[in-house]
């Protein structure tokens, strides 16, 4: 029998299978589903800074002053009934969450910059919705911090400490376990780990996917489209978790590009703790959780691996013949070989 278990924020669960934040997180009847299906843990969908400035009509307010001016950019807002949950029902759904649920259940805060969850008297919303979320029972928390910094005078250090310093306020507030979901963006991936690794992360979460926007060039308009990830997507999160294990304490939560049994392996022999799955369960459903668990029982056991644990990191840096294959990607032998079409 093969031991699927594993662990990820100094929780105990039964796989690493783990849902990620989607609109199917908002049902517990589909956390449920999950659960049943073979989830290790669950990660709510998120908690939005624009859902508590609408809650405090800061949001209302620039979302009508002055529209007739710049009409176009209130598109990039979305709008309030978007959000589904109020701040206080999403709290409330934690706790229905957590009363149905024996797996770990874990809170997720997004916001734009910490700017934007400050108010003009009192705590940072960050680290009230931090405790919050800890004393309606959430396990541990999930830091999305959506920043795409555009300001040329805007130093990457600057960046760099934003990240370091949330993470340090909502350390200080809350007991839970906290985990940081990173962008690919920053200049020295290694040294960021290092410098959130010492502001006291739990764990990261490889990576965040911006969504990237789209022209409409007959409408003159910025447009959005909610493009599902493939498989394909994998290889940067698995290129640079395989760099980092063994280099850091920090667990590691692969996320982007998991929809097969093959990828889930990938991941934890890249050296993650958990492999996160959100766009597979979208398309196929919530019953592909259940048919890749199984999968990977039978190919743990044919394979003769008797836990995960055994399998982790086995195709790291660290463990692999060619270690520089993962910093160089093998580019001159890829583009040296490349045949070009004829015609």
């Amino acid at each position: 029998m093969t031991d699927l278990t594993t662990t990820y924020l100094g929780l105990s669960i039964n796989s690493p299978l783990v849902p990620s934040p989607s609109p199917l997180c908002r049902s517990v009847d589909n956390l449920k589903r999950m659960e049943d299906a073979g989830a290790g843990a669950v990660v709510l969908h998120s908690l939005f800074e624009e859902q508590v400035n609408a809650e405090s009509h800061a949001l209302d307010h620039f979302l009508t002053h002055g529209a007739d001016s710049f009409a176009e950019a209130l598109n990039y807002f979305p709008e309030p009934q978007s959000y589904r949950l109020s701040p206080a029902q999403y709290l409330e759904h934690i706790r229905k969450a957590k009363a149905a649920l024996h797996i770990p259940v874990i809170a997720s805060l997004n916001g734009v910059s910490t700017g934007g969850w400050v108010r003009r008297a009192g705590e940072a919303d960050w680290v009230k919705y931090a405790r919050l979320m800890e004393q309606a029972g959430a396990d541990a928390l999930e830091l999305n911090l959506y920043f795409i910094p555009t300001d040329p005078e805007v130093y990457s250090e600057t960046v760099e400490d934003m990240y370091a310093d949330l993470l340090i306020d909502v350390k200080q507030t809350v007991d839970i376990p906290v985990a940081m979901k990173l962008g690919p963006y920053f200049s020295s991936m290694p040294n960021m780990v290092r410098r959130l690794e010492k502001a006291g992360a739990d764990g990261l979460v490889l990576f965040n996917r911006f969504y990237q926007p789209d022209l409409d060039i007959e409408h003159l308009e910025v447009i959005s489209h909610a493009l599902l990830s493939d498989s394909d997507d994998l290889r940067l999160p698995l290129r640079w978790i395989a760099i980092l294990f063994g280099r850091t304490d920090v667990d590691m939560a692969l996320s982007t590009g998991v929809h097969t049994t093959e990828d889930v392996i990938k991941g934890l022999m890249a050296g993650a703790q958990v492999t996160m799955m959100t766009s597979e369960l979208l398309q196929h459903g919530i019953g592909r959780l259940r048919q890749i668990t199984d999968e990977l029982g039978q190919w743990m056991e044919a394979h003769e691996y008797e836990s995960v644990d055994q399998m982790r990191g086995s195709l790291s840096q660290k463990s692999v013949p060619f270690p520089a294959a993962f910093e160089r990607a093998q580019y001159v032998k890829i583009v040296g070989t490349w045949e070009p079409v004829r015609g």
